[in-house]
């Protein structure tokens, strides 16, 4: 073997009859004749590396949704597109919303600081382990549509099942009631859960979640605000499935409010409203040279005692629509 590779090849004298001495070259290894075979064929062209069967099938397997199929594809297959969600992110996507003690400090920690918690849309557990470390004597059901966002609560280090029932539940389809006993619950969160879902579901889930509260108890919501920098985007992608709902490169949806069509909502509800305010904040991205105009609304209702648009609010109602 040669320094550099196989040896190439060797003359060998060989003495015909008649002392006539010729050179004959022969291959020096089965190597060279391969390479010698190889190199009389003529090269087969390669695909390039984009092309190539394996890279195509693997991008068509898990290719992104480009257009709308139809109105309700998207919330017939809203667990799959956010089961996909958390197994490409786990719980690195949403960042744990400490905020939640400073605007609502008082509704966790009146009286003997022992409320029933009720978090809808409890994706890993971004408000309910925040609140379990500020508010200790907090009991939490936490439930989700995604099984395994269910599945990477209970795996979280924090999670104690004497403190916290985690269980898949669609709002919008399951009966709340059949796993948390009715008008038990002290407090209600919707963050970031309500603009999930389409908007003519909306009404089935406050009711759902209207029957697990106790009498003067309270819905903390929080959720995008019509004008957000995202629906901005999602408008110029031509993304609209109806007026201000929208639905991602993912596959996830997201509805954006107004103060007018959410007050509508609650009040038909059965809630009385104690406070909803718009919020507006520019956030620069340095690196991209971008401003966004991130919105959101804040809001506070809570149940009232009659399950309808309470009389004094039916003319607020009237004169919105």
């Amino acid at each position: 073997m040669g320094r550099f590779g196989p040896p190439g090849p060797v003359e060998i004298d060989q003495t015909a009859a008649g002392g006539i001495r010729r050179r004959e070259r022969c291959p020096s290894s089965v190597h060279q004749v391969r390479v010698e075979r190889m190199r009389s064929v003529a090269p087969h062209p390669q695909l390039p590396p984009l092309l190539r069967p394996k890279t195509v099938a693997r991008f068509l397997r898990h290719r992104r949704p480009s257009e709308p199929r139809s109105p309700l594809h998207y919330q017939k297959n809203a667990s799959k597109y956010w089961d996909s969600f958390y197994r490409r992110h786990h719980n690195k996507f949403f960042k744990d919303r400490h905020y939640l003690e400073k605007e609502w400090d008082q509704y966790f920690c009146s009286g003997d600081g022992h409320k029933i918690v009720l978090e809808v849309g409890c994706g890993t557990g971004n408000t309910i382990f925040p609140l379990m470390a500020s508010y200790p004597k907090l009991y939490v059901h936490a439930c989700d549509f995604s099984p395994l966002a269910i599945s990477l609560v209970k795996s979280h280090m924090d999670f104690r099942e004497s403190q916290v029932n985690a269980f898949v539940c669609d709002v919008a389809e399951d009966v709340l009631c059949d796993v948390i006993p009715p008008s038990s619950v002290d407090v209600v969160t919707l963050v970031f859960m309500l603009s999930a879902v389409h908007p003519d579901k909306m009404p089935r889930i406050l009711q759902n979640i209207r029957n697990a509260l106790k009498p003067n108890g309270h819905v903390l919501f929080r959720d995008y605000a019509v004008g957000d920098y995202a629906q901005v985007k999602l408008e110029n992608k031509d993304r609209m499935i109806c007026e201000n709902f929208y639905f991602r490169g993912d596959g996830t949806c997201s509805f954006y409010f107004t103060e007018d069509f959410l007050s509508n909502s609650l009040l038909e509800a059965g809630f009385d409203i104690v406070d909803i305010s718009t919020y507006q904040k520019q956030i620069e991205n340095r690196s991209r040279k971008v401003a966004m105009d991130r919105c959101w609304i804040r809001a506070v209702f809570s149940k009232n005692s009659e399950g309808g648009i309470p009389p004094a609010q039916t003319s607020l109602v009237a004169s919105s629509l």
